[in-house]
């Protein structure tokens, strides 16, 4: 039972890796870093 546990999450921690890097290749990262930015200067009032 601890062992499937283990398998269990060393696929989840997988998959997790694979879909972020599946994301970064994408361009998603460029595209939430933007957002992010936008947000911050929208909330101190900079932009």
């Amino acid at each position: 039972m601890k062992n499937r546990k283990k398998i269990i999450g060393i696929i989840v921690l997988l998959l997790a890796l694979g879909l972020i890097t599946a994301g970064i290749m994408d361009g998603g990262l460029f595209e939430v870093k933007t957002k992010a930015v936008t947000i911050c200067q929208e909330c101190i009032g900079l932009g």
